[in-house]
């Protein structure tokens, strides 16, 4: 199995998983064979990635790090609540609770966590995705920290939510196809105001949560926003959301910019540490993300070309590749597995748009 963009696959490709709508529709079943008249179904739905299954993917299995059912109903539950015209006054939070919780049974079941996020999104369901893609993110490294279910409960709670002041943002602002001019940034960045002073007036929700949605955007360096904290001045978990915000950010295809690669984001982050972000949150974070996630097309320094079949967490840049093309790019008769970590005369040197 493999992930793929819709500009560059042909018809005739089988699809590996169903895509759905946030309202439970089935746009594509698994199985179906992928026609032009498909193609444009799923464009007009958002969709810009699909997961195949061919010759040169067959029997990688891209790992969940949390069950498709669980992050598929909790981004539904999220869109209802966030488009629900009372979430402007009042918040359910023990729905969102039983949410989170459900996150966390979900990842603690894992004893070798390491995040390859792989959910198909709609590029207009973007905000109720990320809230959720967020939340996982931050759990993980909360996880990593040693973090207490309570501890966890909390910090899940708040990163679900980071963004709720967006409700509060003119849609013709938040749906813009193309940057946003300074005026329409200031207004985006209230967002972060708005979500504090709607979470903590509300019994339900922790108050660490509202801290969460106000202090995400801040950086260490004191160049954030809204108040321009510095260093430990900024709660903790809010340092934690502001690293999973920024790589789920980076990571996702939106209407004004594709996205990057995970290994440029984490290199950015990494690059940025203590300036924009917490060292210690950063070195955490860094230790259960997937570098070359599973299904990943990529050429060695030999010229040949593979696809990321494992991950290594131990040597994150080194790992297990199948070989399916020499350097001229023809496809090999008989492919082969190399392991990155054991036989050192191989390294990724470039990533390969199959």
């Amino acid at each position: 199995m493999r992930r793929v963009s819709l500009d560059n696959i042909q018809s005739g490709v089988i699809l590996a998983k169903t895509v759905m709508t946030l309202e439970g529709r089935v746009l594509l079943a698994s199985g179906t064979v992928l026609t032009e008249e498909y193609k444009k179904k799923l464009i007009a739905n958002g969709i810009t990635e699909i997961y195949i299954e061919d010759e040169i993917s067959k029997g990688i299995h891209i790992p969940e790090v949390v069950r498709e059912e669980i992050v598929t109903e909790a981004k539904r539950k999220i869109k209802l609540m966030m488009t629900n015209p009372s979430i402007k006054t009042s918040i359910d939070g023990q729905q969102v609770m039983e949410i989170v919780d459900s996150i966390i049974t979900s990842l603690l079941s894992d004893k070798d966590i390491v995040a390859n996020l792989s959910d198909i999104r709609s590029v207009d369901d973007y905000t109720f995705s990320h809230s959720v893609n967020v939340c996982i993110l931050s759990l993980i490294i909360g996880i990593g920290f040693g973090y207490s279910i309570d501890q966890l409960k909390e910090l899940g709670v708040g990163s679900i939510l980071h963004d709720i002041g967006k409700v509060m943002i003119p849609g013709e602002i938040l749906k813009k196809p193309v940057q946003l001019n300074n005026k329409e940034f200031e207004e985006i960045k209230k967002h972060t105001v708005y979500g504090y002073e709607l979470l903590k007036k509300n019994k339900g929700i922790t108050t660490l949560a509202s801290y969460i949605s106000l202090e995400h955007h801040e950086r260490m360096d004191g160049s954030g926003y809204p108040h321009k904290l510095k260093g430990d001045d900024i709660n903790k978990a809010a340092r934690i959301v502001a690293v999973s915000d920024v790589y789920d950010a980076l990571t996702t295809d939106r209407v004004y910019r594709k996205k990057l690669m995970s290994h440029e984001v984490i290199d950015y982050i990494t690059a940025l540490g203590s300036h924009h972000f917490d060292q210690e949150v950063v070195d955490v974070f860094i230790r259960f993300i997937a570098y070359y996630p599973v299904g990943m097309g990529v050429i060695l320094n030999t010229g040949e070309r593979g696809i990321v079949k494992e991950y290594n967490k131990k040597y994150p840049v080194r790992p297990v590749v199948r070989v399916v093309a020499d350097a001229a790019g023809n496809m090999l008769s008989k492919q082969k597995d190399v392991d990155l970590s054991s036989e050192l005369k191989y390294r990724i040197v470039e990533i390969w748009d199959v």
